[in-house]
């Protein structure tokens, strides 16, 4: 597949951003693909995830089959790397055999996906938007940074969990200041949260300050009784 992907044909041409506005893709060869930024979420047909805009990351779609890919889904690398895993080389596949988990968001693997080229018995696998993930998220004042492990005393803000799935911590961003964190399916749950109910934005990153608020006003309650100063 991924051989096959190499040979999608960009068709026109974006001066302003370097981007291609339309291309031919072998996942869905009936029609042209037209890079569109959707306000609303999507499902990606290519990983099988949702999709969302963020910032100026938009989508390729296919309105007349409601078909869609993550930019990321859409032009793939054959190969890949992630500063969080600097020995490892990850090689861009269809799928994968068996019952499979993204190391990033602890969601199970649907479809494309990059998976790590190691002797490990257990490779590392990363659906491709989360391979890609924004390094840094600014909300509300706050500096938030994607890291692979966060402090041992921090919790996801929204989820109250240490990890994202049984046996596995999962990514979070984390604030410069080590007092928030958030898993990165979190993030992704408040984004939709937010739209559902009509919070949006130009950004897209933006649509996530009003529920953290509420999250950081919910942690401040523990079991215990004890507040947590913001």
């Amino acid at each position: 597949m991924c051989q096959v992907l190499r040979q999608s044909r960009q068709i026109r041409h974006s001066h302003t951003d370097m981007k291609f506005t339309e291309i031919e893709h072998p996942s869905h060869p009936q029609h042209t693909l037209t890079l569109v930024a959707l306000q609303q979420p999507y499902s990606c047909n290519g990983c099988m995830q949702r999709g969302f805009r963020l910032g100026d990351i938009s989508c390729y779609e296919c309105k007349q089959c409601d078909f869609h890919l993550h930019e990321e889904c859409a032009m793939p690398e054959s190969y890949a790397f992630h500063k969080f895993f600097k020995t490892y080389k990850f090689k861009f596949v269809e799928n994968v055999q068996g019952e499979r988990r993204c190391d990033a968001c602890g969601k199970d693997v649907l479809g494309f996906v990059y998976q790590s080229q190691c002797q490990h018995k257990d490779p590392y696998d990363l659906h491709p938007c989360c391979m890609k993930l924004q390094p840094t998220l600014n909300v509300d004042g706050v500096k938030l940074c994607l890291r692979k492990k966060v402090s041992s005393r921090l919790k996801c803000l929204l989820c109250g969990s240490k990890n994202i799935a049984e046996n596995l911590e999962g990514w979070s961003y984390e604030s410069n200041c080590g007092q928030y964190c958030y898993h990165v399916k979190c993030v992704e749950d408040i984004f939709l949260e937010n739209w559902k109910k009509g919070q949006t934005s130009d950004t897209g990153l933006q649509i996530m300050v009003p529920n953290m608020e509420d999250a950081v006003e919910q942690s401040r309650r523990s079991k215990n009784g004890k507040k947590v100063n913001k």
